[in-house]
């Protein structure tokens, strides 16, 4: 009797560890099937496809490597990945640089007034659509707004042409990506900077350190991990820009703000080259994986050595 009693127990035991062990895989398990059938179906079907002549109408015809041969010598496409090259290469260190110093002026200030204010001054931005963050601004500069003009004039330039001209449209996008992206990583660089304990300073206060020793020093070392987490989800998003430069300028003057996914939005929906653009997506697809994997090894390694 005792020993079916034991038995009892230990299979109940038993079954109560494997609940406890499949339990956090249930609860998770409605994303997964989301993701597996949005993202993992998604990218097989474009895998299948990028070795196929496809225009989203038609039967897909076998084209083996040619799309992919076609990369090499097709200029367009150059074209895009060096704008979105050029934009990162703008945008990611003024968002890297500005966030930091905002965070940090912000962190002193942060019970008061101004500082809240400017911390939500700054945010909004963020929560505000890219396509509606682009109309509105292109009607800003391409409208007849007096005192819009009047403010640009003051330093020589003309409104209607930073948009329509191919030498300052995309220094143009770039400014407002940043300003509108901004927010997001200052509120990261934040919480970054408020979790550095307060003895370090003091400690360095009391041997006569300067604010910018205690910035240099102290700082900025200790942000390290928090800059390159931020240096990396900024590269991620700054390949990936599509709507505020497609409501902006659609890709205009010249393909002078044509980013790489807009590219693949123009040969699939506009050249009826689905097959082509998928061939590109799964080689960007690739590059953001290398990007997302040294990002990981690189935060791992700081995390260690702090």
């Amino acid at each position: 009797m005792k020993i079916e009693k034991k038995q009892k127990m230990q299979k109940l035991q038993k079954a109560q560890k494997i609940g406890r062990n499949v339990r956090p895989y249930a609860y998770i398990f409605p994303i997964l099937a989301i993701l597996f059938v949005f993202v993992g179906v998604s990218l097989i079907i474009g895998i299948r496809y990028s070795f196929t002549k496809y225009n989203l109408i038609g039967v897909p015809e076998w084209g083996g490597l040619y799309n992919y041969k076609k990369m090499l010598g097709d200029t367009k496409l150059h074209q895009a990945v060096k704008t979105t090259v050029i934009l990162i290469v703008f945008v990611v260190p003024a968002q890297i640089v500005l966030s930091t110093c905002f965070a940090t002026l912000i962190a002193k200030r942060r019970n008061t007034i101004l500082g809240k204010l400017a911390k939500a001054a700054i945010f909004i931005p963020v929560l505000s659509s890219s396509a509606v963050v682009g109309t509105v601004w292109k009607a800003i500069l391409n409208g007849n707004n007096q005192l819009v003009q009047k403010f640009f004039h003051l330093f020589g330039i003309e409104p209607n042409m930073l948009l329509g001209s191919s030498t300052t449209a995309l220094i143009t996008v770039a400014c407002i990506v940043v300003w509108k992206s901004m927010g997001y990583y200052m509120i990261l660089m934040l919480s970054s900077v408020l979790s550095i304990s307060d003895h370090y300073y003091e400690a360095a206060k009391m041997d006569g350190a300067n604010g910018f020793y205690l910035f240099t020093k102290i700082t900025l070392p200790m942000l390290k991990p928090a800059i390159i987490l931020n240096f990396f989800l900024a590269v991620a998003s700054g390949m990936q820009i599509f709507d505020l430069v497609y409501t902006m300028t659609g890709g205009g003057p010249s393909m002078s703000t044509t980013t790489l996914v807009m590219y693949l939005y123009d040969l699939t929906f506009k050249s009826g080259k689905a097959g082509y653009a998928m061939a590109i997506s799964n080689v960007f697809f690739l590059v953001v994986v290398g990007v997302m994997l040294l990002q990981r090894g690189l935060m791992k390694k700081e995390t260690s050595e702090l």
